[in-house]
């Protein structure tokens, strides 16, 4: 578990091994200051001796500056270690995610990575930083003031046990009670960001019908249930507080009680029994502090583990040791492949598929709801790979490609556009950030975004979150000019046209091919409109082609196509 600590800790390790250095010290001088106090008071005030008083009283300045001093540091480079392993455990988890499949993503929800990295990140910061600090202050401070305390009675060091077993007993109760319910508190705090964060996403969807009432009781149930599980966890937790103030008074009161009658005997001094009072009191301090970090540690070691959860998940698709990084051209061929999303064969989203596209086709694909046609052109991509069978691009297996090299040769504008934060430029320069505004301005009108933008004044313009400035058309026609901006030799439009009428879709994908004419084309669509103008089509039905051809030998030959395009046909007629 602590293995992703040790990983992650990285250029802050100095100040990881510095910070306990420096505690050493402060514990040695408090020690010290507690022993010259009694000094001060048997070989000082008792005796009054006036040199006695400066002598011990000069020593004990000293030592609280030195004390003083090594405090702030040990702190300091503390502070510095934990926030430091805070920022490499972030880059560590997000690195990681960007390079995960889709298998990786869909095991995590998203409302759980946002907790892993923030939430979570930061009880982990809390602990090291305790660790690095007070976990090492505390033993010592326990040990050097026991030693000290034999060294001025014997006879009151067996107190100290009898009270440490009170609280070792009541702390270990505490613990062992609480760390199963945060675990639940966790999970809760999941369910709870991931729910927020798809009402963020889906706020239309929710105003259109009038459902914030649903979610608002929906969101209220668990955050009433993460309250009840906080609570629960708080009351064990504040058991804590009330033990050890019992046993600091009881320590105190046993060590008066028998220090008394060891000063009226004659066997210690008042000096003594003072510095052993304050010992005791140092060893409570102590005491209380590793129970507070037993109890950082307790909810740290949770959020540790599910952070390392996600550092530790391997990317299901990488790309292999002796990648091809040349991809000759845009030709693709499916050969017996088969693809099922819940690694079942008897639930295949794609069965024996064999297909063969040439270098620079224009090809359609149709198909009704669920057939599979996404889940075709996302192994194109090796979004995801086959169960069975081979997926070739320009004549190689996907497998053998490097991963960033297939990708740049095969563009993907997917169902679901997004935009980023930023102005179109930036946008545009994710597909590669050494273009020119001339490039950018070529792409925007091959994708017929001069309908919209001006090219020349408008590259600045501002993109709101998620685009939500622009149209579904207008972000769909920004998504193309991107996904050409990286000259790719497979271009693939997942229903990407969908927002866009007839005339509009003709006119891009016709700039498309005049300045792109080795381009492999993929169109997913469901207008039969958008697909006439295609080299040929393939007819996707339950995860199997159902026939390939084009538009006028379909309608001959395919039961699905011509029922779709009769149905269109029919709407256009009604329409006009």
């Amino acid at each position: 578990m602590f293995k992703v600590i040790f990983e992650n800790i990285g250029e802050y390790k100095k100040y990881a091994i510095l910070s306990p250095i420096f505690v050493l010290l402060e514990v040695a001088t408090n020690v010290a200051i507690t022993f010259y106090m009694t000094k001060i008071i048997d070989l000082g005030i008792m005796e009054g001796s006036t040199d006695g008083v400066l002598k011990y009283g000069i020593l004990l300045l000293i030592l609280a500056a030195v004390s003083l001093a090594t405090g702030i540091t040990s702190g300091y480079l503390a502070t510095k270690a934990s926030a430091g392993l805070s920022k490499n455990m972030r880059y560590s988890m997000f690195k990681n995610i960007t390079n995960f499949s889709f298998e990786n993503i869909e095991k995590f929800k998203r409302g759980s990575l946002i907790t892993r990295m923030t939430t979570d990140v930061q009880m982990v910061q809390m602990a090291f930083q305790l660790s690095t600090r007070m976990a090492i202050r505390a033993p010592l401070t326990l040990i050097m003031a026991l030693i000290m305390s034999a060294r001025l009675s014997k006879e009151l060091v067996p107190n100290f046990f009898i009270i440490m077993v009170i609280i070792a007993i009541g702390m270990s109760f505490i613990i062992t009670h609480a760390y199963p319910i945060f675990e639940i508190v966790f999970k809760t705090t999941d369910k709870l960001n991931t729910d927020v964060s798809e009402n963020l996403a889906a706020i239309r969807v929710v105003k259109s019908f009038v459902k914030e009432d649903k979610e608002i009781n929906k969101f209220d149930e668990i955050a009433e249930n993460l309250q009840n599980y906080y609570m629960k966890a708080s009351k064990l937790l504040a058991m804590s507080n009330p033990l050890m103030n019992f046993c600091t008074y009881l320590m105190v009161l046993l060590v008066a009680w028998f220090g008394a009658h060891l000063i009226v005997g004659g066997s210690m001094t008042t000096g003594a029994l003072t510095g052993i009072i304050t010992y005791a009191i140092q060893i409570q301090v102590s005491l209380m502090m590793l129970s507070m970090i037993l109890v950082q540690i307790t909810i740290a070691r949770n959020s540790l583990n599910r952070i390392n959860e996600v550092i530790a998940t391997k990317p299901s698709i990488k790309s292999p040791k002796d990648a091809t990084f040349e991809i000759k051209d845009g030709s693709v061929s499916f050969e017996d492949v088969s693809f099922s999303y819940v690694d079942d064969m008897d639930k295949c989203a794609l069965k024996d598929i064999n297909l063969k596209i040439n270098s620079g086709d224009y090809v359609g694909i149709i198909g009704p709801t669920g057939s599979a046609k996404s889940t075709l052109v996302n192994l194109i991509a090796r979004l995801y790979d086959t169960d069975s069978g081979v997926v070739k691009v320009g004549g190689i297996d996907v497998k053998e490609y490097d991963l960033k090299s297939l990708r740049d040769a095969v563009s993907v504008v997917l169902q679901k556009n997004q935009l980023f934060t930023g102005t179109v430029r930036d946008n545009l320069l994710w597909a590669n950030e050494d273009l020119c505004d001339d490039d950018l301005k070529r792409a925007l009108y091959i994708a017929s975004c001069d309908d919209f933008l001006d090219p020349d004044t408008d590259l600045d313009k501002k993109v709101q979150a998620g685009g939500s400035n622009f149209s579904g058309g207008q972000k769909q026609r920004l998504c193309i000019a991107r996904a050409i901006l990286k000259d790719p030799k497979i271009l693939i439009l997942d229903d990407s046209t969908s927002a866009l009428d007839n005339q509009t879709e003709t006119k891009i994908m016709n700039a498309i091919t005049k300045f792109r004419p080795n381009m492999t084309k993929i169109l997913i669509s469901q207008k039969i409109k958008s697909l006439k103008n295609t080299d040929y089509t393939i007819v996707l039905d339950n995860g199997v082609i159902e026939n390939i051809g084009t538009h006028e030998e379909l309608l001959q030959k395919s039961d699905i196509y011509s029922e779709i395009n009769g149905v269109q046909e029919k709407d256009s007629d009604f329409d006009a």
